[in-house]
């Protein structure tokens, strides 16, 4: 799953992968222009979830009471 992933990340231009020939071998990603754009966003969303967890659990509590 995580090779999937990897791949697809290529694919959409968020990272690159270099590889280096050795013993062991070696694979290196990096998150592209691109990539380090939205892992800023997704970094602002985390801290908005994290800012209004107890609200929002908050909701759920209200939702199984029925108000």
């Amino acid at each position: 799953m995580l090779s999937l992933t990897l791949r697809q990340l290529r694919q959409d231009g968020l990272s690159t992968r270099t590889a280096y020939a050795g013993v062991p071998p070696r694979v290196e990603y990096e998150l592209t222009p691109l990539g380090r754009g939205l892992h800023e966003i997704v970094t602002s969303l985390i801290g908005w979830a994290a800012d209004h967890h107890d609200e929002i659990r908050g909701h759920h509590g209200q939702a199984a009471a029925g108000t």
